[in-house]
């Protein structure tokens, strides 16, 4: 009963290995019934065709998910040749097929026109929203969807397996790829069609799949009463931003959502971390210069505490 009262207590980021088949959706509610809390939430969505490396963002943990999302993230995929699917991936219909007759050579050539910032058209089913409907759900109606390319970028993409009609991708991008676009874009580019037919992520941010805890484990630690072990500290998703710390005073102020004079010029990214003497994560803050009376404000965006 301790561990339990502990664990409705917990918040932190738990590294999550989803396998083949559920949701993230579905891994969030197993997560959820296993901690006994309701605020639970993923940062970065698997397809259930996906398995790997799932940030599952646990109590105050939930309110850096979009700094985690916002994390580049590194993949291996497999992409079958010569065949098109109606979601652009193993899972949905395939609905044209034909020979493969490009070389390994015309395959590298052709991903050095994907490296880089490329406008992509996301899947039409897809969890993208549109007048508050996922895109899936007006596609499963028959809707006529108009997708509207957005910007991504490919840091990195390599040809690491040649088996025709599969090939093996390795590749990190930035949030909001899409790896089953890649995939029908490159079968495409290369004149024979192609869809995502495996998928590893196996890094999101500073998180690899090495490290990740997979379902059985996660059960056992909490039967045997160390699960809150297993996640990291929130500001993990946030160690590249400037931290500041507060005397117990400026801590009681900022968490009634007060603002605090500010002294010297921070740098880096918005936001930065508050933090107390005794090393506890307080706020995220905004830095405020006001001009017109040569004075600057710490503002509390988001309270931990």
């Amino acid at each position: 009963m301790s561990e339990f009262a502990n664990l409705q207590s917990a918040s932190g980021i738990l590294n999550l290995y989803k396998p083949i088949g559920p949701t993230s959706h579905d891994a969030v509610a197993r997560v959820r019934r296993l901690f006994g809390l309701r605020r639970v939430g993923h940062a970065g969505t698997l397809d259930p065709l996906a398995e790997g490396v799932l940030l599952v963002c646990v109590g105050h943990a939930t309110r850096v998910s979009q700094y985690l999302m916002a994390s580049p993230k590194t993949y291996l995929a497999q992409v079958t040749l010569g065949a098109t699917s109606t979601t652009d991936d193993a899972e949905g219909e395939i609905v044209s097929c034909g020979p493969v007759s490009c070389t390994r050579a015309d395959v590298i050539a052709t991903l050095a026109r994907f490296i880089g910032e490329i406008e992509q058209v996301p899947p039409r089913y897809s969890a993208i929203k549109r007048d508050g409907v996922p895109l899936y759900k007006r596609a499963r109606r028959g809707e006529d969807v108009t997708l509207l390319p957005r910007r991504v970028r490919f840091a990195a993409l390599h040809l690491v397996a040649w088996a025709p009609p599969h090939v093996g991708l390795l590749m990190t991008c930035g949030p909001g790829t899409y790896i089953r676009s890649l995939a029908r874009d490159l079968g495409a580019a290369l004149g024979c069609g192609g869809y995502l037919s495996g998928l590893v992520r196996l890094r999101s941010g500073r998180f690899t799949a090495a490290d990740a805890v997979s379902f059985a484990e996660l059960e056992t630690a909490v039967a045997e009463g160390f699960a809150a072990d297993l996640l990291y500290p929130p500001d993990v998703a946030l160690l590249d931003r400037e931290a500041v710390i507060f005397e117990a005073d400026s801590i009681a102020r900022l968490k009634q959502g007060q603002a605090l004079p500010a002294t010297g010029q921070p740098t880096g990214p918005v936001p930065y971390r508050a933090y107390s003497g005794t090393g506890e994560l307080v706020a995220l803050l905004t830095y405020q210069a006001v001009a017109d009376n040569n004075q600057a404000f710490w503002q509390p965006r988001r309270v931990f505490l």
